[in-house]
């Protein structure tokens, strides 16, 4: 397992060259529009900090036919803390990480489950809509003493 820290407060969970994750902090800050994610993500993941009497002009979306083979999510934590714990397409655990209100986390690739530390409201976007036992697999977890927290 691979993590890199691409800035103190933006973190990339990588393993085997693939992107697991991106956990911004909540106290990420920078002026403007910043894109965490690439154009060829299905779900597009965006910072942005205007001053007060910024405009932004009116606009409507145009449909556009997109094609969606896997569901990412994002988890923005209002309260709490939550655990998350990484696992391989292989369904092999590879490390946790814990988030804390306001941080948000983008799950692009791979398995993923949670332990929740105090008690949490978070908010989950994904790609809808949900078709029930179809979206995904579930599979057991590691125990708690296995749990390593990078």
């Amino acid at each position: 397992m691979t993590s890199h820290l691409t800035q103190e407060l933006v973190q990339q969970i990588i393993h085997n060259d693939n992107l697991l994750a991106l956990i911004i902090s909540a106290n990420f800050s920078k002026p403007g529009i910043h894109f965490f994610t690439p154009n060829s993500f299905s779900q597009q993941l965006a910072y942005m900090n205007h001053p007060a009497g910024k405009q932004i002009q009116p606009h409507v979306h145009n449909p556009v036919a997109r094609e969606v083979l896997y569901t990412q999510e994002v988890l923005l934590i209002k309260k709490g803390q939550l655990r998350v714990d990484f696992y391989s397409d292989e369904q092999e655990y590879l490390e946790s990480r814990i988030l804390a209100a306001g941080d948000i986390i983008l799950l692009i690739t791979g398995g993923h489950g949670f332990e929740v530390l105090e008690d949490l409201e978070m908010i989950e976007i994904k790609q809808g809509p949900f078709v029930g036992e179809l979206d995904k697999i579930r599979f057991t977890g590691i125990a708690g003493e296995q749990v390593k927290i990078v």
